[in-house]
């Protein structure tokens, strides 16, 4: 098996960093470590991104509701950092037109003072356009004044509100437009991120498949999860990113404690060509009649809907219940009744624990998603540092604050800022229609325009790179024409697939769309076996532990 990294880690078992947590506050942390010139180790106990990362509702966002949490420092980073990743990681980064369809004008003026100063839900109370409003100024203020590069927002009223989305219900009174951003595939996103951090620094190493068991001193006690081989690594400061899993992990560790509080977030993907249309090509967000902001949006041709905000025991896996979703196909009724969903048409189903703090009789609703870290002394030389919440916007600027109290620690100074630093596939990335256009004819030589577009939006500008290693005579899968064998040997020695189903998720969004068939898994398990030197049992054992997760975690049962 293909583990480069693994064995860096055991041939030198030592780090002046460890970072436990292989999500993206984790990875980003792990770089911004490596451009400093630290010697920073990570591990992650399943595959990169595949906790509450790779489970978000792929938004990148100021969070305009937090407005009324009060936490105007966290939305005015959050869109700060929104209009940096517009730049920085274009590839997976675009810009999301958001509408808010609103059924009346002062709803909610009275009550949001009340949720502003308690925190508590109580009767769910529609906002109307004045509050909306309100909200959506102070919101593009933050975003600030100049220099912008997502459009103010603008409100519509009446016939024109209606005729903009026809599908809305009739008594639509005013339609809010604004710009947010989402990532279409935040799994590789996380993947770019740690690249640069593997590249950032010779000494940095990082491996998935790797849990932390305890542990003794400065002394880590390591696992191997696929092998079940363990060894110790010593650092100076451990970091432990695992997000809505850090007691747990402390717990672990000897080291009790009751910082977080996390709450299950699910969604479904819909292959639904009338709802897809309906959407207008933006998000629809929108308050649902308990309360709860919810939202429907189109992405990668299907329609994500979520997202539900439920108490989790963290003991559990999250997956997404049937009650929840009736829950999605009420909401999508609530704004376009028309329109009929069913089950048959879900292709995908996820679901992922926030790592938000404690938050006793807070409503989870209204928890902050702010971040903070705890410092935890092990011995004199040793440290441990928990990161408390986060989210995926702010991931950058939250490395660097995590990042920063480390170098503190360790005696050491930042020596440069990951500020405006373009991230893997974004480098160079052609921004308009007309340099996007050059950018395949320069290359309409080397593969198909459809090839080329599939491997563009997969790696962004790093397609050159995969392209070379690629060859000239790729030999397409018989089951998609989206993978060839000489991508999957390269997935396997380049991107560390330490399972076969991290093929299907992490490192492409063939599940996410529904793609993925019975005969697929096993095409894509018998060109892997050999890069990943699996023997029958294992190449068996693989595809069946890829099938199990599929029908059990997202719903997608394969015959």
């Amino acid at each position: 098996m293909i583990r480069e990294q693994l064995s860096k880690l055991r041939e030198r078992p030592q780090a002046r960093v460890l970072v436990v947590g292989g999500g993206i506050n984790g990875v980003a942390t792990f770089r911004y470590l490596a451009m400093q010139g630290i010697d920073v180790a990570l591990i992650e106990r399943g595959d990169y991104s595949q906790g509450a990362s790779g489970a978000s509702s792929h938004m990148i966002h100021g969070g305009i509701r937090y407005l009324e949490n009060g936490e105007f420092r966290l939305v005015h980073e959050s869109v700060q950092e929104r209009n940096s990743l517009l730049e920085i990681a274009p590839h997976y980064v675009k810009p999301l037109q958001t509408t808010i369809p609103i059924f009346s004008t002062f709803s909610g003026i009275l009550s949001a003072p009340t949720r502003f100063l308690t925190h508590k839900s109580g009767k769910p109370t529609e906002r109307g356009a004045a509050l909306i409003k309100a909200g959506l100024i102070m919101y593009d203020v933050f975003a600030g004044i100049g220099g912008r590069n997502t459009p103010w927002h603008t409100f519509k009223s009446g016939k024109a509100a209606r005729a903009d989305l026809p599908k809305l219900r009739n008594d639509v009174k005013y339609t809010a437009t604004y710009f947010d951003a989402s990532v279409h595939n935040p799994e590789r996103l996380t993947l770019d991120v740690l690249r640069e951090g593997l590249d950032a620094h010779q000494s940095a190493r990082a491996s998935n498949y790797i849990e932390l068991t305890g542990v003794d001193g400065g002394t880590a006690k390591l696992r191997d999860v696929l092998t079940g081989e363990e060894f110790d690594f010593d650092a100076g400061v451990i970091i432990n990113a695992t997000g809505a899993w850090v007691d747990l992990t402390n717990k672990e560790l000897g080291r009790e404690t009751k910082w977080t509080g996390g709450t299950k977030g699910s969604h479904i993907v819909l292959d639904h060509p009338e709802l897809l249309e309906a959407t207008g090509g933006r998000e629809i967000f929108f308050e649902h009649e308990d309360g709860r902001v919810v939202l429907i949006y189109p992405m990668l041709g299907r329609v994500l809907v979520g997202t539900t905000d439920l108490e989790h025991d963290m003991n559990e896996p999250a997956v997404c219940t049937d009650e929840e979703v009736q829950y999605f196909f009420d909401l999508i009724r609530h704004v376009f009744p028309t329109i009929k969903v069913n089950e048959q048409d879900i292709v995908y189903k996820f679901s992922g624990v926030r790592p938000l703090p404690n938050h006793d009789d807070t409503a989870p609703g209204f928890v902050s998603r702010d971040y903070q870290v705890k410092e935890t002394r092990l011995t004199d030389q040793t440290t441990m540092l928990s990161l408390i919440g986060g989210k995926w916007t702010t991931f950058r600027a939250l490395s660097e604050t995590l990042g920063s109290k480390a170098l503190e620690f360790l005696g050491e100074r930042q020596v440069q800022s990951t500020a405006g630093v373009a991230i893997g596939g974004g480098k160079n990335f052609p921004m308009n229609d007309g340099a996007l256009s050059a950018w395949y004819a320069a290359r309409e030589s080397k593969a198909s325009h459809d090839r080329l577009r599939i491997l563009f939006e997969r790696y962004g500008t790093r397609a050159d790179q995969v392209m070379a290693q690629l060859g000239d005579n790729e030999q397409l899968l018989e089951n998609t024409n989206e993978l060839s064998v000489q991508e999957i040997a390269y997935l396997a020695k380049n991107e560390q697939v330490g399972r076969l189903i991290d093929v299907f998720i992490r490192r492409t969004n063939l599940a996410f769309r529904g793609l993925v068939t019975k005969d697929l898994v096993n095409e894509v398990a018998h060109y892997l076996a050999d890069p990943m030197g699996w023997d029958q049992s294992q190449l068996q054992a693989e595809i069946d532990h890829s099938l199990s997760v599929l029908a059990e975690r997202h719903g997608v049962i394969l015959s």
